[in-house]
């Protein structure tokens, strides 16, 4: 079964001139990479005019929910009781945006319908790649 979930979601982008800028974005969850979470962002809005994914895990967007998480390039954490907010960090510098947490809510409820949450493992596909390696698929 390769199910993939997409989202739609209005993100407002953080930027230093006044006021946030609402713009669309993607929510991506495929059950190929059942760990992960991806996010598209439109060309117009980032500084060279190509759009922009970035992978982060699922787990960090739930916990980022309820509390700040993340350490490296991807960080979660509430925003009062309606929004969640994710930074961005890459070497041009920090892209801040923030979303509708009902909408993230729907979709990690989506996404946990596909794989639920701590069964992800039973679909990495680890042992039907190293049944093909040695022949025996």
């Amino acid at each position: 079964m390769d199910r993939v979930i997409d989202q739609a979601v209005k993100v407002r982008l953080i930027a230093t001139a006044p006021g946030p800028h609402a713009v669309p974005a993607v929510l991506h969850y495929h059950l190929a990479d059942p760990l992960a979470v991806r996010m598209s962002f439109p060309p117009e809005i980032s500084l060279d005019g190509v759009a922009v994914d970035w992978a982060f895990a699922r787990e960090l967007l739930a916990e980022g929910l309820s509390s700040p998480a993340g350490r490296g390039d991807v960080r979660v954490r509430p925003c009062g009781p309606d929004r969640t907010v994710m930074e961005f960090h890459a070497d041009e510098g920090i892209a801040m945006v923030q979303l509708d947490t009902a909408d993230v809510r729907q979709f990690l409820t989506r996404s946990y319908a596909v794989v639920p949450a701590g069964r992800e493992p039973a679909h990495l596909g680890v042992e039907r790649g190293l049944a093909e390696l040695f022949g025996a698929a």
